[in-house]
């Protein structure tokens, strides 16, 4: 049975349900508690642990969790998948950049709703808790910074997402909202403002929290480090970058440094163990979206965001084939003789896993025929269970599933729900993180051994790589990178490699392109070359200056009669 203790401490009766309203400027939270009886410690502890709750109530078309189709289907590191380009057609206009069509209605739309609605819950919760003094509630400081980081996890996801939205805090009142503007801020402020949360946060909250789940100052600094690294790739109104901040880059090393000082977190050994519900919470989460099976509740709290990911064909699973890794991923794997990546050929021919040496990370990331599935070398996976491979090809997305065997694993008629943590935030991203931004600074020496340091774990997760007769289907060979060589240029294509292997099919790629500023050269040649290989992809093409953002959502645009600016190109 798995229980987290702070989900198991919501009830009915204070749980902030989310209603059926248009817009999330409608949005009132329901429920036993008001603006009449919120004022004490009791009702602030529910109101922030449903404020919890709330930044992981999405849904297969409003994702807020897993951003696998605008993080990973949007980049090169994934198709669609399913049952060819019309089954969830939205997610195909996602692949093709195609988001200007007048009957698009879901998912980008959704999603703005459900982040708005959890901004709401942690509003709530700050309101009750500035109601109420220290000595009513002595952890009032705490939960209110933890409330914060929520508010700043979620203005983060929209502004990756959208770039220009309402920064709404508890401050503003019925009518304020109405009046807030999605470009109040500019580009620069609008961090600065949601940095403000994550601030309050690292300042107030303690380095170790009693509870599963809670954020922590470290968690803080981790967030505060990714949001200052996004921030100093400085953007236009366009969109394009035109500069890189040094002071924020520093600004990242300084947060980075704290976490990695502290000795709270490390690598898991084994890459894998960040993959399975059994070693979740795990040294390396840092922040994760908390879930729970089997917790006294009817279905418990579980995750179906990537329910349709799972395989077609296989009978212990049956639906319905979705997110599959490209080809391009799959070559990206390659590696020389040397154990390193293949930077400039990687892609001149597809991956031969007989006879060519890859990185193993690939065996942890891609379903591939006749390699084990998802640590069961009992049950390889097969061609067999590939919905449509004449559309997308033959390998499947591994990381976010779980066995049918996992007791995380529930089956909702055809769709598959899970109560594996999903992360926000992993030490490997710190290290990373860090890495980046000593090579931007010029201290490329000081990233050599953080980089490494990622490289050597994947070197050594192999243990649940073997097949039955205990060989392994992929030749493995990833080595370190040596100091001979390493300049400026050179470590940041390797950093940027890493970061794709390492969190491959996560989502992250997308953003990644974007913050670079390349997302418009490495996306089109990447179409070029795929559209020979998947004719599905024939009319893609990604436009510089406005597919980098979703659009603004028609429906919010019309529902502030037009305070809301779309955003450029569209």
């Amino acid at each position: 049975m798995k229980r987290k203790y702070i989900f198991g401490l919501m009830v009915s009766g204070t749980m902030l349900i989310g209603t059926s309203c248009n817009d999330f400027l409608d949005y009132q939270p329901e429920g036993l508690l008001s603006s009449e009886n919120i004022k004490s410690a009791s009702a602030a502890e529910s109101l922030v642990t449903a404020a919890y709750a709330g930044i992981g109530n999405d849904e297969m078309i409003g994702p807020m969790t897993s951003m696998w189709v605008y993080g990973s289907v949007r980049s090169d590191d994934a198709y669609k998948g399913g049952g060819g380009v019309s089954d969830v057609a939205e997610v195909d206009f996602y692949e093709h950049y195609n988001l200007t069509r007048p009957d698009f209605g879901m998912m980008h739309p959704y999603t703005w709703e459900n982040f708005y609605k959890a901004i709401s819950r942690a509003n709530a919760a700050l309101n009750s808790l500035n109601g109420i003094t220290e000595a009513e509630f002595p952890l009032r400081t705490t939960r209110m910074a933890e409330m914060r980081f929520l508010r700043g996890h979620s203005h983060f996801m929209l502004k990756m997402l959208f770039k220009n939205i309402p920064y709404i805090d508890e401050k503003l009142s019925s009518d304020d909202i109405l009046k807030e503007s999605n470009v109040r801020y500019n580009h620069d402020e609008l961090w600065n403002k949601i940095g403000e949360d994550f601030q309050f946060a690292v300042d107030n909250l303690p380095q170790k929290q009693a509870q599963v789940g809670r954020a922590n100052k470290l968690s803080a600094a981790a967030y505060l480090a990714k949001l200052r690294l996004f921030q100093a790739y400085e953007q236009d109104a366009n969109h394009q970058v035109t500069g890189i901040n040094k002071n924020r880059l520093q600004e990242v090393v300084t947060l980075t440094q704290q976490v990695i000082a502290s000795g709270q977190y490390s690598l898991q050994p084994d890459f894998a163990e960040n993959f399975i519900a059994e070693t979740e919470n795990g040294p390396e989460s840092i922040f994760a979206i908390q879930y729970s099976i089997n917790d006294g509740t009817a279905a418990g709290r579980l995750s179906y965001v990537t329910g349709l990911n799972y395989p077609h064909g296989a009978p212990q699973y049956g639906c319905c084939g979705f997110h599959q890794p490209s080809q391009n991923l799959a070559n990206a794997y390659r590696t020389d003789a040397n154990g390193l990546p293949l930077f400039e050929t990687f892609n001149d021919k597809n991956v031969d896993f007989a006879n060519e040496t890859v990185d193993p990370r690939v065996d942890h990331t891609i379903g591939i025929d006749g390699h084990p599935y998802k640590y069961d070398a009992t049950k390889p996976f097969s061609n067999a269970w590939v919905r449509d491979p004449g559309v997308y090809g033959f390998f499947h997305t591994m990381k976010e599933q779980q066995l049918a065997t996992s007791p995380s694993y529930h089956k909702e008629g055809p769709f598959i729900g899970s109560s594996k943590n999903i992360d926000i935030i992993r030490y490997d991203d710190v290290l990373l993180m860090q890495a980046e931004a000593y090579i931007e600074l010029g201290q490329q020496a000081l990233a050599l051994p953080l980089i490494n340091q990622v490289r050597r774990r994947a070197a050594a997760s192999t243990g649940r790589l073997k097949k039955t007769d205990g060989s392994f289907a992929s030749k493995y060979n990833i080595k370190e990178y040596a100091a001979s060589g390493w300049t400026q240029d050179y470590a940041r294509k390797a950093l940027r490699w890493e970061r794709r292997l390492e969190f491959a099919t996560e989502s992250p790629r997308f953003f990644d392109l974007v913050r670079w500023g390349v997302a418009a050269e490495t996306l089109n040649a990447y179409l070029e070359k795929e559209k020979v290989r998947r004719p599905f992809l024939a009319t893609a093409k990604f436009t510089a200056g406005r597919d980098e953002y979703l659009p603004i959502p028609q429906r919010e645009i019309s529902f502030t009669k037009g305070l809301y600016v779309q955003n450029p190109g569209y």
